[in-house]
């Protein structure tokens, strides 16, 4: 954070900023921790594509779920990035929990437990990790609680979605287009390349089924960007969902595949907490659909054809290629049985 950025936040919110520490989180973002004299910490993000927007999607979802509140949102001026101001919210990101839990097992040598038998939380505290898995599971589905007059990305702070083409449409091309670029980075073999835009082509005519969503996704729903603490009863709470730079008016099944994207290396009782209080979770007026887990994998082939895509390489991006090699071999996860894994049969 720029000394000039440091100096107008403390003018912004009349306080000495005595200390700054950068924390994780927000791909296209700074973001701090902000000690201030006199008052309570906040939290800066700086810089984003718009984070106005981002400050009224964040408004809207405070209806429905826990979002840290926007105290102001300062434009970008010479020498200073726009900044959005929140409040602190105090919490454990969900990824350290989940990872600390499985550390502890391995020290232990107890019995496997994780979603994919390797290894993990087996029955030490699998009660707990079901509760917490179905907590973070009814706040990801409750998101969708929030309605648009239609589906698109958000073309201003009217939070208006903007007129698209049917997902069905627009994912065999946008596969194509981000497999055509990949090739510079090289990710991915040219057999790949070819097999994913063939399996998303394939599968993008389910999308059909869910094009008439038009509820607010946060599009970024994973163990990063979700605060957990204990509640005082017992058990856990989601203190925050942080982090809503992508969200957009479409289907909450996505996030359900966001969180699931790794789901191979979380507890598999926190697993299985997740996917049953999301689908009971969903919004009552929203159709129930047997096969939302499907069909949010198919929307997740947006996200992951655009992670292989990006110059800078971190361990989600790797870990997206990963998962493309892994689904080009094995096919789509959670498809139904009437589904092989070429193409949907038709009935």
């Amino acid at each position: 954070m720029r000394a000039e950025e440091i100096r107008r936040v403390g003018g912004a919110l009349r306080a000495e900023v005595t200390a700054v520490r950068t924390l994780a989180g927000g791909y296209s973002h700074e973001t701090c921790l902000l000690t201030l004299s006199g008052r309570d910490a906040v939290v800066a993000r700086l810089g984003g594509p718009d984070p106005a927007v981002e400050a009224a999607v964040m408004a809207r979802a405070r209806a429905v779920v826990p979002v840290p509140e926007v105290l102001t949102v300062l434009p970008a001026a010479p020498g200073c990035r726009a900044v959005m101001l929140l409040e602190h919210v105090a919490g454990t990101p969900l990824g350290d929990v989940l990872d600390h839990t499985l550390g502890d097992v391995r020290a232990d040598g107890r019995a496997d437990g994780r979603a994919d038998g390797r290894g993990g939380a087996g029955d030490v505290g699998g009660e707990e990790l079901r509760g917490l898995g179905a907590e973070v599971g009814r706040v990801v589905a409750a998101v969708g609680g929030v309605r648009f007059e239609r589906p698109g990305f958000f073309t201003g702070e009217a939070l208006t979605p903007g007129m698209e083409q049917p997902w069905s449409a627009q994912l065999p091309s946008f596969a194509a287009s981000c497999m055509a670029a990949e090739p510079v980075l090289g990710r991915l073999d040219a057999a790949t390349r070819r097999g994913w835009a063939a399996l998303c082509a394939a599968h993008a005519p389910a999308l059909a089924r869910v094009e008439r969503h038009s509820r607010l996704a946060h599009a970024d729903a994973n163990p990063k960007n979700i605060l957990v603490s204990r509640a005082p009863g017992g058990g856990w709470r989601v203190s925050a969902l942080l982090d809503w730079e992508f969200a957009y008016a479409g289907s909450p099944y996505g996030d359900a595949a966001n969180m699931l994207r790794f789901a191979a290396d979380y507890p598999a009782p926190f697993v299985a907490g997740f996917r049953a209080a999301f689908a009971a979770g969903l919004p009552a007026d929203l159709p129930p659909d047997r096969d939302w887990a499907y069909l949010g994998r198919v929307l997740d082939m947006f996200a992951l054809s655009d992670l292989v895509t990006r110059a800078r390489t971190n361990v989600v991006v790797e870990r997206a290629a990963e998962e493309i090699r892994r689904w080009v071999a094995h096919g789509v996860p959670d498809a139904p049985s009437t589904t092989h894994q070429g193409a949907p049969r038709r009935a």
